[in-house]
């Protein structure tokens, strides 16, 4: 089955990132992988606080994915799966294509204020070419009307 892999993190545009994902993965039978990249610079503490601070990210994280998983099962029948990594998001993404064959394509939401779409729209449109799958960016104030028309 192909897969559909969308970047959950804090970031506005991942909402219709996460709906263009599902809603292409239930049209075409596919499925969804969330992955979620926890910075290092998060943990430069001390090594009990650095611990406890990893803990309540993944906490974090998990209580967010069970939100978009919730939708994706009811609304669309896709049951997505959690990739949690720590370390440089752009890194992280490409090690996840590589290692996880089935995606086929990464879906990454696209930010609509005047800095531009965001740095991990901008990094990995540098990294497009020697990505193994194309890159899905969505416009991050794309109506979701809009987004079910198209998918």
């Amino acid at each position: 089955m192909r897969k559909f892999l969308v970047v959950l993190d804090d970031s506005r545009e991942c909402l219709n990132a996460m709906r263009f994902a599902a809603l292409r993965a239930a049209h075409t039978g596919g499925g969804v992988t969330i992955l979620s990249v926890i910075p290092p610079e998060e943990f430069q503490h001390w090594i009990g606080v650095a611990d406890l601070m990893r803990a309540e990210a993944r906490e974090r994280i998990e209580a967010h994915f069970e939100v978009f998983a919730k939708w994706m099962r009811d609304k669309q029948g896709v049951n997505p799966n959690l990739i949690i990594r720590e370390g440089d998001p752009v890194a992280e993404i490409l090690a996840v294509v590589r290692e996880e064959t089935e995606i086929g394509v990464l879906v990454l939401g696209a930010g609509t204020d005047k800095s531009g779409p965001g740095p991990l729209v901008s990094q990995m449109t540098k990294n497009s070419g020697n990505l193994p799958i194309p890159i899905t960016i969505v416009p991050g104030d794309m109506s979701k009307e809009h987004l079910e028309r198209i998918t």
